[in-house]
């Protein structure tokens, strides 16, 4: 029994082949500012592109990545499909390739610097929780540890008696 293939631009292209599209379609300098590999920067050639990219795994997985993502257009799938490497991953029957996205060296740092300023501003909200003016910090801190499960008395209420039993 033959077993079906995923639907995958990816199966059976070399890396050659994958490699020559992209240099055709965005030339060196182009990929050099989107993929920030210094095999696309320093002497630019076939031979040695494809050299480095064979050796070293994670700058083939992030040219095919931006294979399917930048020159083929495929949808961005669910986060199971990001922990596979891009070749493993597979797309739903009838989802085809589109036109190549159009990059420039400006358009690529202004996407660069917006990730990064989301990028920022995430990790700001995940480090300094938010607190409203009606909610004091102490008491955000005590619902939060009420929250978690812990079984702890209130805190007394009853100056003469600080340790709340």
């Amino acid at each position: 029994m033959i077993e079906q293939q995923q639907n995958n631009p990816l199966h059976g292209l070399g890396l050659e082949t994958m490699v020559t599209e992209l240099v055709d379609f965005y030339d060196w300098k182009i990929l050099y500012a989107a993929l920030r590999l210094e095999c696309f920067n320093t002497n630019p050639n076939m031979a040695a592109c494809l050299k480095f990219l064979k050796k070293t795994e994670w700058a083939r997985e992030r040219v095919e990545s931006f294979y399917l993502y930048r020159f083929k257009r495929m949808p961005k799938g669910d986060a199971a499909q990001f922990e596979l490497k891009p070749r493993e991953r597979g797309f739903a029957d009838g989802i085809v390739p589109r036109k190549p996205q159009e990059l420039t060296i400006e358009l690529i740092e202004e996407m660069r610097a917006k990730a990064t300023a989301d990028y920022e501003a995430m990790k700001q909200n995940k480090t300094r929780p938010q607190y409203g003016k009606d909610k004091p910090r102490a008491q955000d801190a005590y619902a939060q540890n009420k929250r978690s499960g812990h079984n702890r008395p209130a805190p007394s209420q009853d100056p003469s008696n600080p340790w709340g039993k």
